[in-house]
C-alpha cells in the first residue's frame, strides 16, 4: 500500500514495490490511504507525512489501531521530534526523504524477516500463558547474568519466550511493538555485554545491513525511542533501572542480576 501526495513519489514507490514483487494499491490523501488499508491488509505500507486531509502521524494511528501491516513513514522532516511522533504513532521505520530506493528495499526486506506471532491485546494472560510448555528451571548461573531455561529468557522477574514472542513481568504479559520485543530479546541474548545503538539498529535491519555506516542519526535517535517507550513498559527508569541500564556513551545492557 503507498500512501502519498506527491504523484512522481508515489510512482517511484510503487515501481520499487513492484520490483520487489508486491501488487501496489496508492492512495494520494490519509483518508482514503486509511481505508485503502482496511480494505486490501496490506503486508506493507509506505506513509507519507504531510499529506492533505489528515497528515500520517494520524494515519498511522487509525491504521495502527486496526491493522498490523508494516508501516515505513517516508517524510521530509527529519528533526528528533518528527521521528518521536511517527514511531509513537505506530510506525516501524522512519525514512527520511530523499529516501535511497535501495536502502528503502532493504528496510522493507528487514521487516519482512520479523516473526509476526502476535497475541491480541484481549488475550486472557493466564489462558495464554496456561497453553506454554513450563520452563524447567536452570541451574544458577554466575552473578550478573540473565538465565535462559529450555523455553524461556528470564531477568529478575522478566521473561521473554522468542518462539511465541511472549513477555511476562512477574504473572502479567506485557505487550510490545515487533520492535520493543526484538530490542528486548537482542539484549537479554547478550546479558551483561553492552550494545551500542548502531548495534542494535544493525540487529533490527538484519542480514541487509553489513555495515555501521549505514547506519544514520536517525536510526540511532529511533533506538533512543524504541528504549524509552520499552522502559515505560516495563516500568523502569533510565536513572534507577531494574532491567536496562544505559552505559553513557556506549549503548544498553541488562542490569546486573540481584542474586548471590
Amino acid at each position: 500500500m503507498v500512501i502519498e501526495d506527491d504523484p512522481d513519489v508515489r510512482h517511484l514507490l510503487a515501481e520499487i514495490l513492484e520490483s520487489a514483487g508486491f501488487s501496489t494499491v496508492v492512495a494520494d490523501n490519509g483518508t482514503d490511504g486509511v481505508a485503502a488499508v482496511l480494505e486490501h491488509q496490506p503486508l506493507v505500507t509506505t506513509l507519507d507525512v504531510n499529506m492533505p486531509g489528515i497528515d500520517g502521524f494520524e494515519a498511522a494511528r487509525r491504521i495502527r489501531a486496526q491493522s498490523e501491516t508494516y508501516i515505513v513513514m517516508l517524510s521530509a522532516l527529519d528533526e528528533e521530534a518528527d521521528i518521536v511522533l511517527g514511531l509513537a504513532a505506530g510506525a516501524d521505520e522512519y525514512i527520511s526523504k530523499p529516501f535511497r530506493p535501495r536502502e528503502l528495499r532493504a528496510r522493507i526486506d528487514a521487516l519482512l524477516r520479523r516473526p509476526r506471532v502476535l497475541v491480541p491485546a484481549s488475550a486472557n494472560v493466564d489462558s495464554a500463558a496456561a497453553t506454554l510448555p513450563i520452563p524447567v528451571p536452570a541451574e544458577p548461573g554466575p552473578p550478573g547474568v540473565a538465565v535462559t531455561t529450555a523455553v524461556w529468557a528470564t531477568h529478575r522477574d522478566l521473561r521473554l519466550n522468542p518462539a511465541t514472542r511472549i513477555v511476562l513481568l512477574g504473572d502479567a504479559e506485557v505487550e510490545l511493538t515487533r520492535t520493543e520485543f526484538d530490542l528486548l530479546s537482542a539484549l537479554m541474548e547478550s546479558r551483561r555485554r553492552v550494545r551500542g545503538k548502531a548495534d542494535l539498529a544493525l540487529t533490527l535491519h538484519g542480514e541487509s545491513y553489513v555495515s555501521s555506516d549505514l547506519v544514520t542519526d536517525a536510526d540511532k535517535r529511533a533506538i533512543e525511542v524504541h528504549m524509552t517507550n520499552l522502559r515505560r513498559k516495563l516500568g523502569d527508569s533510565a536513572s534507577r533501572p531494574l532491567y536496562i541500564e544505559t552505559v553513557r556513551g556506549v549503548g544498553y545492557r541488562l542490569t546486573a542480576d540481584p542474586r548471590p
